[in-house]
């Protein structure tokens, strides 16, 4: 078989071929770029935030009654009494964040207090003495907080230097490359010794530099639930929704009036995929949109080389009649759909390309790896040959006869 007469048959068909081409090249460029959309999708949505997510439950209590700060501190003793009692919880404590909220609190974290100083934005949690517990942190260097190192939320904001801090080691690599963070300086409220690394904790909202997801630092700090919220860790994930309505039950029926509301009331694995509902439902439209036009791409194959078989029913009658056989009939068509989707692999691989260059412009996307382009290309190879498997097959049933027909 030789390729000359092939591509001399397409260059009869120039219309129609570079058409098919052309779709064959947009569904290229749009399918590697959506694919890896879709990737980088799933890889967001199941990033490890260090923590117990499956036993951890957080609750909101709002005041509606004022009262004094040792009041409200004198309150949260007693409700982290009372949630410690509900069977089947192991740690509760109080933070003023929790992950996937609605909330986020900052903090401009550098090396020196001078005021060009290079820093970043770094995700800080304030928390009582159980917190790392609840949270199930893990130590990767140093210490915990000793008890004689919880100051009020208060003299946080009075702006109370010298507080000792936790940091992530994502952030201690950032700060301090290749050394121990313990013992070392940062300033963020003042001037802050790092007695501690935690091997991950992440900030509360997914946005911004992947790299800064990890940026967090906890400080021990002994909140009222008026500035925060609890959070609950059970020892046993099944028992979840029980805890939750026993943690209800309690803070409604202990304290002064305060709305306490089921919607208020979660697993940390629900807001997790509450948080993440759009970029499922994105995922899953991408998928959506390359099904179409991988669908719509084979069916234009299927009737461009249905009707090319219908108008060639004579030529391949007078081959058939000197000696081709049914392999040699199929095998021919296999080749100029190979031929058609090389052509527009190739071109939808220099349209993907520029396409991705467009996001990286537009939305801040990274680069499109080098392997999506032959997995592009395979598939479309595969797909375009299964398409033309069946007009195919039925060009290579047409009898010798069918040419004397027209004689």
């Amino acid at each position: 078989m030789h390729f000359r007469h092939i591509l001399s048959a397409l260059g009869r068909h120039r219309i129609a071929v570079c058409l098919l081409v052309l779709e064959i090249a947009f569904t290229c460029a749009v399918v590697c770029n959506a694919l890896f959309l879709i990737g980088t999708r799933l890889e967001r949505m199941h990033r490890p935030t260090g923590v117990d997510e499956a036993h951890l439950i957080q609750v909101g209590v709002r005041s509606v009654t004022p009262g004094s700060a040792d009041a409200i501190m004198a309150q949260t003793h007693t409700d982290l009494v009372a949630l410690r009692a509900i069977p089947d919880v192991a740690n509760v404590a109080v933070v003023n964040q929790t992950l996937f909220g609605d909330n986020i609190s900052f903090s401009g974290v550098s090396l020196s207090d001078a005021p060009q100083a290079p820093s970043v934005r770094v995700a800080q949690y304030f928390g009582n003495a159980q917190l790392a517990d609840t949270l199930g942190l893990k130590l990767a260097d140093g210490r915990w907080f000793k008890p004689d190192e919880f100051i009020r939320y208060a003299q946080l904001e009075n702006g109370s230097s010298g507080v000792p801090v936790i940091v992530t080691k994502a952030l201690a690599n950032h700060f301090f490359p290749g050394q121990s963070a313990v013992g070392k300086t940062i300033h963020a409220f003042g001037t802050n010794p790092v007695v501690g690394v935690v091997n991950r904790l992440v900030q509360p909202r997914d946005y911004g530099p992947g790299e800064h997801y990890g940026y967090a630092m906890m400080f021990p700090v002994e909140m009222p639930y008026s500035r925060g919220r609890y959070l609950i860790r059970v020892r046993d994930a099944s028992q979840r929704q029980a805890v939750i309505q026993g943690a209800l039950h309690a803070l409604k029926t202990d304290g002064p009036l305060r709305l306490v509301s089921p919607k208020d009331a979660t697993t940390l694995e629900a807001a997790r995929a509450k948080y993440y509902r759009n970029d499922r439902a994105m995922a899953w439209m991408l998928v959506g949109v390359c099904l179409l036009l991988l669908i719509v791409t084979a069916v234009g194959i299927v009737g461009l080389t249905s009707f090319w078989v219908a108008q060639r029913r004579r030529q391949i009658g007078i081959r058939r009649a000197i000696g081709a056989t049914r392999g040699d009939i199929l095998r021919y068509f296999q080749t100029e759909n190979f031929l058609i989707a090389t052509f527009g692999i190739a071109l939808g691989m220099a349209l993907a390309y520029g396409l991705n260059l467009l996001l990286m412009l537009h939305y801040e996307l990274g680069h499109l790896p080098a392997w999506y382009f032959p997995v592009g290309a395979v598939t479309l190879w595969v797909i375009s040959q299964i398409a033309v498997l069946g007009p195919a097959l039925r060009a290579s049933n047409v009898p010798p006869v069918v040419a004397t027909r027209s004689v």
